[in-house]
């Protein structure tokens, strides 16, 4: 069962939260009367042009053992999109400390992928009080540069839409883009959840435009000092064909006071959907972990 939750976030901006199942018992059969302990929170932040659904494979298993909810940050699925914003780390910042207080979470275990991850330290950094454990996916600590942002305008300007089918969506972004090194599957199939059909053909549920305002608030910057502030136990993981290399991924565990290294095989960028089974072995050790030494 999935079900939806209305937050409040920064500015106004109503965001769409998704509980997946029923939320668990917790810490055991009460007795005596007592009501059972909350399950631990986790609460999942996609990465730039994703939405909450990418996370259903992971949010599931988690149920199993915590209160799992994945959040369509601003501008993106089912939340609002202000035609100018703000598309700040700031305003997505206090967006994901808003759910994590109005839907009970914290402390609360932050999951995040590409520029949700940096949302979750820098939340980490902000208040460490609302976290007690932080998983970061894929996630560059070092600026990308004006150049990046160039090559990623031009990207989005050489996208075909509208697209006719969502057969043509996958295809296209799994094997006819011309900035893969391979095809993907997987790659096509995560963008074809993230378009919505039109009058004319299929569309991004997103503004293209707004999504280069939320990257330029942080590509031009580096963020190891935000990360040397994070006080609770992280894992660093990164696919070993993604966009996080093994030693900026390692420097960034040396500089974190406590964290984790892994890594998963054969997953590039979108490690949690290229390598579900993968990312889960690479992630629950460290989630058990967590609930060991806090038990």
């Amino acid at each position: 069962m999935v079900r939806r939750i209305d937050v409040t976030g920064a500015d106004g901006v109503r965001l769409a939260a998704w509980e997946y199942a029923d939320p668990p018992k917790g810490g055991g059969d009460a007795q005596g009367g007592d009501e059972p302990e909350p399950a631990p929170g986790v609460l999942l932040l996609h990465g730039l042009m994703g939405r909450a659904s990418h996370w259903a494979s992971t949010a599931r298993w988690l149920t199993e053992r915590h209160r799992a909810i994945a959040l369509d940050q601003r501008g993106h699925g089912r939340s609002d999109k202000p035609a100018e914003g703000p598309y700040t780390r700031e305003a997505y910042a206090a967006d994901a400390e808003a759910a994590i207080e109005q839907l009970g979470l914290a402390p609360v275990v932050l999951i995040g992928h590409a520029m949700g991850a940096l949302t979750a330290w820098q939340v980490a950094t902000r208040r460490p009080d609302l976290v007690r454990a932080l998983i970061i996916c894929d996630m560059r600590a070092s600026a990308l540069g004006a150049a990046s942002q160039r090559e990623w305008d031009e990207w989005f300007r050489a996208w075909p839409v509208p697209f006719a089918t969502l057969a043509d969506v996958r295809k296209w972004f799994g094997e006819d883009d011309p900035t893969m090194e391979q095809p993907s599957a997987s790659r096509g199939e995560f963008y074809a959840e993230v378009m919505a059909e039109r009058a004319d053909g299929w569309r991004p549920v997103f503004s293209r435009r707004q999504m280069l305002k939320s990257r330029e608030a942080w590509v031009h910057d580096a963020h190891w000092e935000d990360l040397a502030l994070v006080e609770c136990p992280t894992l660093v993981v990164r696919g070993v064909d993604g966009k996080l290399g093994r030693a900026e991924a390692q420097e960034m565990v040396r500089v974190l006071p406590r964290g984790k290294y892994a890594e998963v095989p054969d997953a590039g960028h979108l490690i949690h959907y290229d390598q579900p089974e993968g990312w889960r072995e690479a992630i629950e050790p460290f989630l058990d972990g967590v609930r060991a030494q806090e038990g």
